[in-house]
């Protein structure tokens, strides 16, 4: 065959190409439309597109953004990545929210999440933990609302345990 009599090759679309190419982020306890949604925030903050970004220019932006008063959770986790010292990128960025948050298909992860809740030390949720994730989320319930959901969780009606935060965490149906 000359030049101009050669097969058509098949091309990928770009958008296609990429998906095939991208590393796959396997993080247990999270989908992986969570993981693009942590993608796309850290995305933002990658303005350069050099898929790295200065932990402590992260901290200030969302500091900017009133999340040391709105969430502290997630404010506390960006702000201790500083500890990284250079530009960190999105693997990086991602084991340091889940090593926090934990997997959610085990104890030891089940058991980070409840200490996310406990941030009184107490060994136990009770309403004004719930009342607190409750703001930080966004969430608008009522106290009233929250102690019914208390009422129904806890094994005592008053406060959750670990085991309680634990049992729910892995029920699969309600």
């Amino acid at each position: 065959m000359n030049k101009k009599q050669q097969a058509p090759v098949a091309q990928k679309p770009v958008g296609k190409q990429q998906q095939v190419n991208r590393k796959p982020q396997d993080r247990p306890g999270l989908t992986e439309d969570e993981i693009e949604e942590i993608k796309e925030a850290f995305n933002l903050f990658d303005t350069e597109g050099t898929g790295r970004v200065d932990p402590r220019e992260l901290k200030a932006a969302m500091q900017s953004l009133g999340f040391d008063q709105k969430n502290p959770t997630i404010f506390n986790m960006i702000a201790e990545l500083e500890n990284e010292g250079t530009d960190i990128d999105f693997d990086q960025f991602l084991d340091a929210i889940t090593s926090k948050l934990g997997n959610r298909e085990s104890r030891d992860g089940i058991n980070k999440i409840f200490d996310l809740f406990d941030d009184d030390g107490s060994n136990s949720i009770n309403l004004n933990n719930l009342k607190r994730v409750a703001k930080e989320l966004g969430e608008t319930m009522t106290a009233e609302e929250l102690g019914e959901m208390l009422e129904r969780a806890a094994s005592n009606g008053r406060e959750i345990s670990r085991e309680d935060f634990y049992n729910i965490m892995v029920k699969r149906t309600f």
